[in-house]
């Protein structure tokens, strides 16, 4: 699994893993769409709560994952999972992780890379105004529709995010630590340089 607070790049990381060494992704945000759309017992579950706004509960949450790891071959990557403490010792009931990689960045970083990301309000293509800057300001490359700054990537949101981060997951990296799978990473620099670390923990893990 990877953590890191918002913003350190875990999206961007997961999907190269998932390329070079042929993980099967997990995604809860996933899995929770694809069981409502399927209209499964535990998707009808979850929906009641999507609908109202609300958070879905862990043990739907962990029971969507126990249902997808059934039969399921090779090795596994979690994206988005576990996010608290609470989670992290129901996961571990009955599924063992191997490998739990930290990226760490600097918060001001961090605060840097989220308040200049800018997104298309067409097709969700992300942009930034330092590292990946569109062609032409406000306009998005691939299909030219408008861009904007999602409303919880101003400054203020975006620290609120990362304290309730550090809050609910500083129990969660002493918990694999103390397990002896976590590994922690330097998140700072080029997206390829920050693979490359990433990738070597996990060649020699």
């Amino acid at each position: 699994m990877l953590l890191g607070p918002p913003g350190s790049g875990k999206g961007t990381q997961t999907e190269r893993l998932v390329a070079e060494f042929g993980f099967t992704k997990i995604s809860t945000g996933d899995l929770l769409r694809e069981a409502v759309r399927n209209g499964t017992e535990l998707g009808v579950k979850a929906k009641s709560f999507m609908d109202a706004g609300k958070l879905v509960p862990d043990d739907l949450v962990i029971g969507l994952i126990k249902e997808k790891l059934k039969g399921l071959k090779g090795g596994v990557l979690l994206d988005g999972f576990p996010r608290s403490l609470e989670q992290a010792q129901a996961l571990d009931q009955f599924f063992e992780v191997e490998l739990a990689v930290d990226l760490e960045v600097d918060q001001e970083v961090l605060i840097k890379r989220l308040t200049e990301r800018r997104s298309c309000r067409v097709c969700n293509a992300v942009f930034h105004l330092e590292f990946n800057r569109p062609k032409k300001e406000g306009v998005c490359d691939k299909c030219g529709g408008e861009l904007y700054q999602r409303s919880d990537d101003t400054e203020k949101v975006v620290r609120e995010r990362f304290n309730t981060y550090t809050e609910r997951t500083a129990p969660l990296t002493e918990f694999y630590r103390k397990k002896g799978v976590l590994k922690s990473v330097d998140g700072m620099g080029p997206i390829d340089d920050v693979y490359g670390r990433i990738a070597a923990v996990i060649k020699a893990a």
